[in-house]
Order: C-alpha cells, then structure tokens, then sequence
C-alpha cells in the first residue's frame, strides 16, 4: 500500500489536468474578453501573471507532500503532462474550440502556453532541497 507521501505523482497529474481544464474552460467561454493579441500591455500582464499564479499551484504541492529537488522536479513534470498533451489537441483545433477568439490568435496562444509550462517547470527545477530547508 503506498503512502500518503507517495501519492505525490497522482497528485500532481490531477492537480495539472485541473489546472488545464479550468484555464481551457475559462479561453472558451471568455478568452475573447482578456487574450487580446494586439494590447502589448494586456498581454505582457497575461504573461507576468502566470508566474506568481502557477508558482503558488505548484509550490502548493511540492510543500504539501515535503518534496526534496528530485521530487519536486518528478512533480513539476508530471504536473505539465496532461496539458500539454491535451493543449496539442487545443492549438491543432484551435478555431473550432476557441471559437469567440479569430484563429490568428492561435499562435500567440501557443507561446503562452509554452510559457505557463516552463514556469511550473523552473519552479521544479530550482526547488531548495528541503533538509537545506530545515
């Protein structure tokens, strides 16, 4: 039987698919309203703001389940997985599940997306040992 600590992977994949569920929901019914391309500003926030938000998710996990460098860095990758998978389904058909947003946009979208996962995996990456911690 495993225990609570090495639920952590499970824990992280559920934790990402969520991540992306609601991020994937939230550009289909209102993506129109924020993902706007040609506002430098806007988009620099959208940008900025992925790396307080995915830094607070992914530390969250790495601190509930006491993760050490490896650990943290297992996490952070498995975290990514399911969007990243699924987002290739979501920019190939980009213009039929995003249709409030012109397929123009897709591209840019992309980018963003690569970028929110560098995030969480830097956050993995450069995670302290957490017995330097202690």
């Amino acid at each position: 039987m495993k225990t609570y600590k090495e639920n952590y992977l499970l824990i992280s994949f559920i934790v990402g698919f969520f991540v992306w569920l609601s991020a994937t929901v939230l550009f289909r019914l209102a993506g129109h309203y924020f993902f706007m391309v040609d506002n430098a500003l806007v988009m620099a926030i959208l940008y900025i703001i992925l790396i307080p938000a995915l830094g607070v998710i992914s530390t969250s996990v790495f601190n509930k389940f006491e993760l050490g460098n490896l650990e943290s860095i297992k996490s952070a990758a498995i975290m990514v997985l399911p969007g990243m998978i699924l987002d290739t389904v979501c920019i190939q058909f980009f213009e039929n599940l995003f249709p409030n947003m012109p397929e123009v946009y897709s591209k840019t979208f992309a980018s963003w997306l690569m970028f929110a996962y560098a995030i969480v995996l830097i956050f993995g990456l450069l995670r302290k040992n957490q017995a330097q911690k202690k």
